[in-house]
């Protein structure tokens, strides 16, 4: 059997930039409602915003680990085939599988951390009228926008098709398979 390798990434420079075009609608169609339902968001005087930038800090750190996390449970991957860095030329932290894992679980892995941390949160907020929470689902989602691009990228991979992630650039490598 042959495999050849099909790059669908982009870099993460590009992914940065793009990322905007969701982010930015996605903050406006966060935010309409919130304001609808609960008046312009202020934040309260007694916050503590020192513990509130520790918890946006630790957040980052979060959104990684859910995504190795996810990616393991569902690729039933072991956690040492995973990294966890930071990619000082664009500030971007990431999580990186070094194996090849089955599309699914890749899509669930990407999508996870704007699930958990972003729009899971945003929806309590709408309900609770809690400022500090509608402010941090905001916030992660709208980081989350670059993974979402990367489920925009690879929409069109068919199931059971097997990815490589890419070391370097936002998406992954699709392994075509063929008869020689």
């Amino acid at each position: 059997m042959n495999e050849n390798k099909k790059d669908i990434s982009i870099s993460m420079k590009e992914a940065s930039s793009k990322s905007l075009l969701i982010a930015i609608p996605a903050a406006i169609l966060q935010t309409i409602p919130f304001v609808s339902l609960h008046g312009i968001p202020v934040i309260p005087p007694d916050a503590n915003m020192a513990v509130y930038g520790f918890v946006l800090l630790l957040g980052i750190l979060t959104h990684e680990l859910i995504h190795m996390f996810a990616w393991a449970f569902f690729a039933k991957k072991p956690l040492n085939v995973f990294k966890l860095g930071f990619q000082w030329k664009t500030f971007t932290p990431y999580a990186h599988c070094k194996e090849l894992m089955d599309i699914r679980p890749y899509r669930i892995g990407s999508y996870a951390p704007g699930l958990l941390l972003g729009i899971l949160p945003w929806l309590i907020s709408l309900f609770t009228g809690s400022i500090l929470l509608f402010l941090f689902g905001l916030l992660y989602t709208t980081a989350a926008a670059g993974d979402f691009l990367i489920l925009w990228i690879i929409r069109k991979v068919k199931p059971n098709t097997l990815v490589e992630d890419h070391p370097t650039n936002a998406g992954c490598f699709i392994i075509e398979q063929g008869e020689n």
